[in-house]
Parts: structure tokens; sequence; C-alpha cells
């Protein structure tokens, strides 16, 4: 039986929403805001195409590997306990970025920073669903949380413009440390603890699978772009990658204590969520890095211009992602999942009209096209995370559904960057290559993303259903709760 608790205070609620969104919106923007620094950064540390792509997917794997294990932790040690480990951790490593002397100290930092994300992404859900209970208000803090993951996506390129242009890329990472350290002491202030009372056990032997599996794959993608694809070395990383992989799946089928337990994937509407989270993240949000290099090397907008591109779609955004919240399960996630992820389609397929000579403005509509498609995905998508997940256990529901997501952003970002000529991505190279292999790089993102559209339409409940709670009652539950 579930252990009652007292509501908590509207203070309590206020600074709990306050840090959850502030670090989330800290952690979705180290993985944009790099975008615009990219030229800046294979400039000053003299770097090539896959050096610049491991600061994007150093983060994102690291992030995406160990986000699974974490949230367990987090049910087992306390969520409260574990966040600001993860807040003393990003911080750190952000301050090493900002130090880096090279190419290879900075994505090791990213690497390391990344664990840490990855600590406070398995935490973030689970605190809100402690302080806040099912209703209106649960809603509009899914609401206010889902903005956060796509704005500050969205508005990452101009934050990292701006503080390139302005002041120097090693910005981009200092400005962590000062949040951080405001978020660390209202979080000891403010936030309260919550944990699973039977706690599940590490599960070293599939974490230690899934990380050489995801490394080697992505480090295959990236690799063969530039060594070419029949070369011994990334073809090696990805016959190694897939048989982890393999190896990983087949293991947590036998486990006793897995880290993605496979129970929970059998239930249809949170398997589909997580395929659903995976196809927005390795389409609309993986394209983001190549649709900057576009702005800044092909078109040569300086990297505030490129970020002031993506503002009206970033504001669009946030005005849908509110109204979604309006909604409150009103509408089946089935419905809403499926008709923004085609949302997201359609943008990336209206991406296509750039040239090499096409107003900076010509990417815009498809933009906001997809950015509206996200404002109606992220809200809906934490809803029905903690919907189909219980209490005690939301921190490793939150966490598989941040591990799909982060390692769609990894693999995207390799797999969508072999259909670019590497040299076409540095200063120098052929723009003609680089927008033919952006137009294929995009409409692949588009059939991603309606992929994920169609396996919500398969898999997730088009009508509000009845299940059991845990004390043999009948409750109301949606598929958005």
């Amino acid at each position: 039986m579930p252990v009652e608790t007292m509501p908590k205070s509207a203070a309590t609620r206020r600074a709990t929403l306050t840090v959850v969104c502030v670090t989330t919106a800290m952690l979705m923007l180290d993985i944009a805001v790099v975008n615009t620094a990219l030229p800046s950064i294979a400039t000053d540390l003299d770097t090539g195409v896959s050096g610049l792509q491991w600061v994007v997917d150093a983060y994102t794997l690291a992030l995406a590997t160990v986000v699974l294990s974490a949230g367990s932790w987090a049910d087992r040690r306390g969520r409260r306990h574990v966040f600001l480990v993860g807040i003393v951790l990003f911080t750190l490593t952000s301050l090493l970025c900002t130090l880096a002397p090279n190419i290879w100290v900075l994505d090791l930092a990213r690497t390391a920073q990344g664990v840490g994300a990855a600590v406070l992404f398995a935490c973030s859900l689970a605190l809100l669903a402690d302080v806040f209970e099912k209703g209106p208000a649960r809603a509009t803090a899914l609401a206010a949380y889902g903005a956060t993951i796509g704005g500050a996506f969205a508005v990452g390129p101009l934050v990292g413009g701006l503080l390139t242009e302005l002041v120097h890329w090693r910005a981009i990472f200092l400005i962590n440390v000062p949040i951080g350290l405001l978020t660390l002491a209202v979080t000891v202030r403010w936030v309260p603890e919550s944990r699973d009372p039977n706690p599940r056990g590490a599960d070293v032997i599939g974490q230690i699978l899934v990380c050489v599996g995801l490394g080697a794959l992505v480090f295959g993608l990236l690799r063969g772009n530039e060594a070419g694809w029949t070369a011994p070395v990334p073809v090696t990383a990805l016959v190694v990658g897939v048989a982890a992989l393999v190896g990983f799946v087949g293991y947590e089928m036998r486990a006793d204590e897995p880290m993605l337990p496979p129970q929970l994937l059998a239930n249809r509407a949170f398997a589909g969520a997580q395929v659903a989270a995976f196809a927005i993240s390795a389409s609309l949000f993986a394209v983001f890095v190549y649709t900057t290099i576009y702005l800044q090397n092909i078109l040569h907008l300086s990297p505030v211009a490129a970020g002031m591109v993506y503002l009206p779609a970033t504001v669009a955004m946030f005005v849908v992602a509110g109204a979604t919240a309006k909604l409150d399960g009103r509408i089946p996630a089935s419905v809403t999942l499926t008709c923004s992820l085609m949302l997201v389609a359609a943008g990336l397929a209206m991406m296509t009209v750039v040239d090499v000579s096409s107003s900076k403005y010509a990417i815009l509509p498809g933009f906001v096209v997809a950015l509206v498609g996200a404002g109606v995905f992220n809200p809906v998508m934490s809803g029905l995370v903690l919907g189909e997940s219980t209490a005690d256990h939301v921190g490793l529901a939150a966490g598989i559904n941040d591990a799909f997501r982060q390692t769609g952003i990894a693999v995207g970002v390799a797999g969508l960057g072999a259909f670019l000529p590497a040299q076409s991505m540095l200063a120098g190279g052929s723009p003609e290559e680089f927008v033919s292999g952006l137009h294929q790089a995009l409409m692949v993102a588009a059939l991603i993303a309606a992929a994920g559209a169609l396996v919500c339409a398969a898999t997730l409940p088009a009508r509000r259903r009845v299940r059991a709670d845990s004390d043999g009652g009948r409750e109301v539950a949606a598929a958005l709760r």
C-alpha cells in the first residue's frame, strides 16, 4: 500500500518547479547552446568534424547511457539527495569545459557533464510528481516543464550566439556555474525528499553493456563519415555496438533487477511513448546541429543572427505548450502525440526548400511548424510517462524516457551527419555538397518523425480507460495524467 503524504505547501511547490525548470533549461541549453558556437570552437581548438560532433554527442551519449541507472539510484537513495549530487557534478564539469585547452579535454569534460545531466534529468519528473498531485496543478507544472525542454533547446542557438559573439564560446559553459550554485542553495532549502520504499538494486552488467553498445554505435557512425564506411575501424565499432546492444536486451530479459524492466516496456502505451520520444529527438532536435551550421557556414550569418532565426518558432512553441496544458487530458494522448509528430515531419520536409543562396528566412516556416509540433509533444509526453508509472517508480520511468530522448539525439546527430560530406561542414567546404546532404538529412528526419507518429497511433490508447489502483479500488485514468 502506498504511503500517504501530506499536500505540499505552495512555497514548496513553487520552489520545486522553479528548480526543476531552471536546471532542465540549463541541461537542454547545454545540448543546443553549443550549436552556434561550433564554428568558433573548431577555429579556436583547431579540430575537425568528428571532434565537433563529439562536443554534442559526448554529452548526449553520457546522458542517455547513465540516466537509467541514475533514475533507479534516485528511487533508492532519495531523489533530492541524488539531485543535489547532480547539481554539484554538473557545475564542476561546466567549469572544466570552460577551461578546456584542447578538443580532447573538452570532449572528456562534456562526457562528465553529461553524467551530471543524467542524474538531474532522472530526478526532475519524480520531484514534480512528489509535490504536485494529479489534476490541473500537475498539468500546469508539466506544461512548464515541457515548454522548458523544447524552449531551452530552441532558444539555445540564440543564447549560444550571444555569448559566443559578445563574450567567448567558453562563456556558454561558464554561465552554468552561478546558475548551478543558485539552484543548489534553493534545493537545499526548499525541495523535499522522496524515495521508493522498495528500491531496486544496481544493474552493473546492464550499465556496462548499454555504455559499450551505444558508445560503439555512435563512434562507428561518426567515424564512418570521415574514414569511409568500409574502413576497418567504423565497421568494427558498428559490429561491437550492435552485438553489445543485443547482449543488453538479452541480459535485461533474464536479470532479476534490470535497469530497463521488460514488464514496463510490455505496457504498449509506455513503450510507444519511448519510441515517440526517440523519434522527435533523432529528427528535430538532432537536425538543429546541421541547420545551425548551414546558417553560419553557408549563409554566413553571425552567431547572433543565426540564433535569431529560431526565435519566432520558439515563441510559437511556448504559446502552444501553454495552450496544451489547458486541455488537461481531454484529448487522448494518441491523438495529440500523433498529430504533433506529423507536424514535426511536415516542418522538416518544408525546410528542404533552402539552397546555397536562400534568404535566412526561407527555413523559418518549416521551423515554426516543427516547433509547434514540439510544443504539443513535450507536455503531453511528460504527463504520459507519469500516468503510466507508479509514484514509487517514477524516477525509473522518467529515467527510461530521458534515455530514449537523449539516445535519439546522439544517434540522430551521428546518423544524419552521415548524409553530409565531412569536409563540406568545415569552413572552405563545398556549399552545394552541404546543402544537398542537408536536404537528404531533413527528409530522413521527416520520415523518422512520421514513423514515430504511426507508432503513437498504433500503440497509445485512443480513449480514457479504467485501471485498478494498488488498494483494489477503481479510478478513471487517462493515458495522459
